[in-house]
């Protein structure tokens, strides 16, 4: 299976604020939170500001009130990322006459996006392969393009996606007489 490269954001998970979109979410006042949980306003003001930490009770207490999962506080990114085009990173995933570059945030884990501009005649690895995610999707944006799985091949015109899980054993192929431009999305 093949697996892209992830690096560490170096980011810090930013529960404050998430504690307050939460809160906000609830219609409720920090010292509504403050008294359901136990805790002082000045506190989980603090807290939510990410001016100090919570202990792992005092954030149970403040999650069981918002009804949330302590999961919620720590689930995805914390930033928006913009990822220019011109500065995402190649990466090469094999095959012939294909340039990749990875189009989301390098430490994006649920989700990665590869554009890939294959040439005429470009085509995959001669033996099948699968990549190390839940799902792939495959959307065609110009051009023609070929999947083949081990039971069936998939004609792809511009415009068309394609689904299939992961695991599944694949290579593809440019028939076309020119270029094609494609979305690779690798979803965990």
């Amino acid at each position: 299976m093949k697996a892209l490269p992830i690096e560490s954001t170096g980011h810090s998970a930013a529960v404050g604020s998430r504690l307050r979109n939460h809160r906000l979410r609830n219609h409720m006042t920090i010292d509504q939170l403050a008294s359901a949980a136990g805790l002082t306003k000045g506190f989980v003001s603090r807290v939510e500001r990410d001016i100090t930490s919570p202990s792992v009770d005092s954030l149970v207490r403040m999650c069981q009130v918002l009804r949330i999962d302590v999961g919620a506080v720590f689930a995805g990114p914390v930033d928006v990322e913009l990822v220019r085009l011109a500065d995402a990173p190649h990466v090469d995933l094999g095959g012939q006459g294909i340039e990749e570059q990875l189009v989301t945030p390098t430490g994006q884990r649920t989700v990665q996006v590869i554009r890939a501009r294959v040439a005429a005649g470009g085509r995959g690895e001669e033996s099948m392969y699968s990549m190390d995610c839940e799902t792939e999707v495959l959307h065609l944006i110009s051009g023609r393009f070929r999947l083949m799985v081990p039971d069936r091949t998939y004609e792809l015109e511009a415009g068309d996606t394609v689904s299939f899980p992961g695991t599944e054993p694949h290579t593809w192929e440019n028939p076309g007489p020119e270029e094609a431009v494609l979305l690779w999305i690798l979803g965990s």
